[in-house]
């Protein structure tokens, strides 16, 4: 059943948003006239150059329609069967895919770690990476998967990285970065996206964009070029090699040109900081863990939940576990409806 929610009052998910204009007039010129299919059109080749002027270094990218897509693909060309995918327990690929990475690996087993903020503990990971390792009986320690953002908003710190890249290159695993909200991190943390990925180790990542402007578009962007041929191969078996790639191509054309990916994350970073501040200064609420992008998880009392339900507010509650609340902003969150919210929990509270 669809919502019957106003977009305003909309603070489920990022996915709720529609696509930026500046796209959906990208894919209107890219419907006039011919062009060659399955990826050998100028667009598809004008994005693989935009991502190699992006990441300073020649990639390869193999668009697909989800970001699920990418990340499955992604693990598949990196883990063996018999292999196994360490990952945060919080992950979107443990908790949130239906098993596609299982399934598209062949049986790969993913081993969930924890760590405060749904960021991997380093030592977690090295104890992970040794245990049972070139046991026979055993899955092989394969692949770490690192998520940035993370799955409660919070964000990987470039040391943070890079000593799971050191852990990850010492015991001899891939790294694959599910990058569903990867402008949201850059954003952030106001890097060069270079220095959060391959300098950082990682091989494959998932660069999504359906949340944060595209429509229908999500890349997966291979820094170890080795891995090409074979995810080809399985994009392709896997019904992700479309035949009028341009269209998604276009999408990404867009979404690089120009900068628009990172002032789309600005924004719904900074509207998430704006409630964030809001939220502060009410007594009855309670900030749980760190927004350092557009995710934020709050602890309500019940009253509140109920009042900002009956006013027709849409946002995760009780999923995690009673009485705690998730709010996400993005590209097209205004700031009133923001002041909205606020006032509107600042009422059920009194």
């Amino acid at each position: 059943m669809m919502s019957t929610a106003p977009t305003a009052r909309v603070f489920s998910s990022d996915n709720t948003a529609g696509t930026s204009a500046e796209i959906l007039d990208a894919l209107a010129r890219e419907a006039t006239g011919q062009a060659l299919p399955y990826g050998a059109d100028d667009t598809t080749a004008t994005v693989r150059r935009r991502l190699s002027d992006v990441f300073e270094r020649e990639v390869d990218v193999l668009l697909v329609s989800t970001g699920s897509a990418a990340n499955a693909l992604g693990l598949a060309a990196l883990t063996p069967p018999w292999g196994s995918v360490l990952c945060h327990r919080d992950s979107h690929i443990n908790n949130d895919e239906c098993g596609a990475p299982e399934f598209y690996t062949a049986g790969a087993k993913l081993v969930p770690l924890g760590g405060d903020d749904a960021k991997i503990d380093p030592d977690e990971l090295r104890a992970a990476a040794r245990h049972k390792a070139g046991d026979v009986h055993s899955v092989e320690p394969s692949v770490v998967s690192i998520t940035q953002c993370t799955e409660t908003g919070a964000v990987y710190t470039l040391d943070e990285l890079r000593t799971l890249g050191s852990v990850a290159e010492e015991a001899g695993l891939r790294t694959h970065m599910d990058g569903a909200r990867f402008a949201g991190a850059i954003a952030s943390l106001d890097c060069a996206p270079a220095e959060l990925t391959w300098r950082a180790g990682v091989d494959v990542l998932s660069f999504g964009a359906t949340k944060n402007g595209t429509m229908t578009a999500d890349a997966i962007v291979v820094f170890d070029r080795s891995l090409t041929p074979e995810l080809a191969f399985r994009a392709k078996r896997a019904g992700q090699l479309a035949s009028k790639m341009r269209f998604q191509a276009a999408q990404f054309d867009a979404y690089l040109a120009d900068g628009l990916w990172l002032r789309n994350a600005r924004h719904a970073n900074a509207m998430a900081a704006r409630l964030q501040e809001g939220l502060k200064a009410i007594p009855e609420v309670r900030l749980l863990g760190t927004a350092d992008a557009n995710i934020v998880f709050c602890r309500l009392p019940q009253q509140i939940t109920e009042g900002l339900l009956s006013d027709g507010y849409a946002f995760y509650h009780d999923r995690w576990e009673p009485g705690v609340a998730r709010f996400v902003t993005s590209f097209t969150t205004a700031p009133q409806d923001i002041d909205h919210l606020l006032r509107a929990v600042r009422q059920h509270a009194a």
